[in-house]
């Protein structure tokens, strides 16, 4: 299974925090190409990586934020 990011969940995310898809990369400390990768289903987070989006996107939760996919 893998681990993607919900798109909308992220985008709502942003707009409650004001802060653009190049910020929320920085914050991320990742390049806003491979942010974009992310939330198009592309590429999955690492497990690190999935750590980060929950404190800088909080106060939500997994299941808020990702969906498990099967291969």
């Amino acid at each position: 299974m893998r681990v993607r990011l919900k798109e909308r969940a992220v985008w709502t995310a942003l707009e409650r925090l004001h802060i653009s898809q190049n910020e929320l990369a920085r914050r991320l400390g990742i390049s806003s190409g491979y942010l974009s990768q992310l939330i198009c289903g592309r590429r999955s987070p690492s497990a690190r990586l999935r750590r980060r989006f929950l404190e800088v996107l909080g106060p939500l939760g997994f299941d808020d934020l990702f969906f498990l996919e099967e291969q």
